[in-house]
């Protein structure tokens, strides 16, 4: 029988192979030529200490043990090509694996994207960065795969109560991610790897006999006695279908305002905002390693820091080791960021969201939106960021651009304007503002007082190479879209199904993916599908 081994070692020894085999010998008393295999469960890093540790949970098979090579394949997916039709509106990961989760119950999914495949969003991201051209339905939150395509790929979440995590890890190293995120305590695909792995997710659903429909964005939900019937697309299309899985995310705001419109009801939510700080890596890594030099055996440090200011929670969010900072306004007239790291996570800086919540009475100024409230809110911070940047000392000029507001750290606490932003990952580029203009009072004094307390807890981090960028609005949807508990669908409107991120029932790709399955469950029991 193979045995489980906990072990805690060096870098050198965990990251070679012999000397790993050799350490294992020994704890267990066997000679060298008695280990047959030794097959990595997790694996973490421990920097509490002065000396860093890795943690590595083995499996280690001994001469005589059945070893028998693991091998992740794909579910039973089934050919639906003529089967029931269940619309899906939203091709991230909510949608996508809601899409997988039918075919595997023998439905058939039609999935409709807004935005272009991976191979066109491209252009768009390049369009944006380079000549700060915002398209409303091309951009890195609309298009295949979501966000999260070309956002990061950050596979962490603490949503195992949710469902089964590693059904979706495993479903992602199917369709070609490393097996490595099976087993590293924060696994993380990589901006550069996840393009493939959406269209490779895309193509499978098409092999299997659904469709996917791209710059088709839904511009109206077809309802008679509160059920769904179908759907309109931007080109006039028709598709009719009494099962609607609505996965469009956070940043689709025209999805809010249309159910707004048409009384389905919504109800506006607390969310995070705050702003984008980037620091050189190896700054980073000096402070979480204590060490002059990471060196080779060690990835580049992330760091994770959470602190109450007044009452209100301010954290870092959506780390990005070795990693940079994209713009990702989904509208002409704003600015957001957002940070991803490509899979080797080897640029030389790294960003973090910094943020602080919100809640429902902050959005008091904004009461006349109704349940857009928090939409508002975080719409005129976003359009006064791009203002701000784009006409510095009050100029008319330079209208349209997707340069942010920008501020050293140190300079910020102090309310002081920065005289010099040097050049950061951000490729539209930056201009110097005091980011209380950008901010709310009581928002701009709960950063400055948590940056002075996460000095505290972090020397060396509350720093002048450290540079904010603003704003980072985008953390959660500020709606949610209520629905049953039990069988998901919205309160209201029969056969309506709220998921993933949009709907305020996720946060992340894993819980995003996880969602989607729930919903296309509940879609199958919902039509007395025989293997739900």
């Amino acid at each position: 029988m193979p045995c489980e081994i906990q072990l805690q070692l060096q870098p050198e020894v965990a990251s070679n192979e012999f000397l790993l085999k050799e350490y294992i010998a020994k704890q267990i008393r066997v000679s060298l030529d008695e280990i047959k295999h030794i097959v990595p469960l997790k694996r973490s890093i421990d920097a509490r200490q002065k000396v860093i540790k890795i943690n590595l949970k083995v499996l280690v098979f001994l001469q005589g043990d059945n070893f028998i090579e693991p091998k992740i394949d794909f579910p039973d997916y089934k050919n639906v090509s003529n089967a029931q039709e269940v619309i899906i509106v939203g091709a991230g990961p909510a949608g996508l694996f809601a899409a997988l989760q039918l075919i595997e119950l023998g439905l058939k999914p039609i999935v409709i994207e807004r935005g272009k495949d991976v191979r066109g969003r491209r252009r768009d991201l390049k369009a944006i960065n380079l000549e700060h051209i915002v398209n409303e339905d091309s951009n890195y939150c609309f298009g295949e795969g979501g966000a999260g395509t070309y956002s990061d790929g950050k596979l962490y979440t603490r949503s195992k109560k949710r469902g089964d995590v590693t059904r979706i890890l495993e479903l992602l190293v199917a369709f070609g991610a490393s097996p490595d995120i099976l087993v590293e305590a924060h696994p993380h695909i990589g901006t550069n790897k996840l393009p493939q792995i959406i269209q490779d997710i895309r193509e499978k659903i098409k092999e299997c006999g659904g469709k996917v429909l791209f710059e088709a964005r839904l511009t109206d939900i077809l309802i008679k006695n509160n059920e769904v019937q179908g759907i309109i697309t931007q080109n006039g299309d028709t598709i009719s279908a009494s099962k609607l899985i609505l996965a469009t995310g956070h940043s689709a705001r025209d999805i809010f305002e249309l159910l707004d419109r048409k009384k389905i009801h919504i109800e506006a939510k607390p969310f995070a905002l705050g702003v984008r700080a980037e620091h050189p890596q190896s700054l980073i890594d000096s402070i979480q390693y204590s060490c002059d030099y990471r060196g080779e055996l060690l990835p580049p440090a992330p760091y994770s820091i959470v602190k109450q200011v007044s009452g209100r929670g301010m954290y870092s969010f959506c780390m990005c080791p070795g990693g940079v900072i994209a713009p990702c306004a989904t509208s002409p007239g704003e600015v957001v960021t957002n940070g991803w790291s490509p899979s080797k996570r080897d640029q030389a800086t790294a960003n973090s969201g910094i943020v602080v919540e919100l809640k429902l009475e902050d959005f008091k100024s904004f009461a006349k939106f109704g349940a857009l409230a928090g939409m508002e809110f975080q719409k005129s911070i976003e359009q006064k960021a791009w203002y701000l940047a784009g006409h510095p000392s009050g100029s008319e000029q330079a209208k349209q651009t997707q340069k942010v507001p920008a501020q050293r750290m140190i300079d910020f606490t102090q309310s002081k304007v920065s005289s010099f932003i040097p050049k950061t990952s951000y490729v539209p580029g930056t201009t110097s503002v005091e980011m209380g203009q950008v901010f709310p009072g009581f928002l701009t004094q709960i950063l400055r007082e948590g940056f002075k307390e996460f000095g505290k807890s972090m020397k060396g981090y509350l720093t002048n190479e450290a540079i904010l960028h603003a704003p980072e609005s985008r953390t959660s949807s500020p709606v949610r879209i209520p629905r049953n508990p039990e069988t998901l669908e919205h309160l209201q409107i029969k056969g309506l199904y709220p998921c993933g991120e949009g709907a305020g029932y996720a946060g992340g790709i894993i819980s995003a993916a996880i969602d989607g399955e729930k919903c296309a469950l509940m879609v199958g029991q919902s039509l007395n599908v025989k293997n739900v």
